[in-house]
């Protein structure tokens, strides 16, 4: 995975733009005083919306990563 990081800190791949938006407003979310539903309120299931947040990025995450590993075993083989 570390690889993959800094192949796109490196310019090497680019993050398609629903990834970036993604990786941004769950960063925002997270740390946004507004909340859809409030954890001072319901406690654990106040993650609820955050987590389903995190879950959406890293399927897209995981989709790049497999998309980058997917060139790079075209540009080798």
């Amino acid at each position: 995975m570390w690889r993959f990081v800094k192949a796109i800190k490196d310019g090497e791949h680019r993050l398609a733009p629903t990834t970036w938006a993604a990786a941004i407003a769950a960063g925002v979310y997270t740390f946004a005083p507004i909340d859809l539903i409030p954890e001072l309120v319901l406690g654990p299931l106040g993650f609820a919306d955050d987590i389903g947040l995190w879950s959406i990025f890293a399927v897209l995450f995981v989709r790049e990563q497999r998309r980058w590993q997917a060139r790079l075993a075209s540009e080798q083989g």
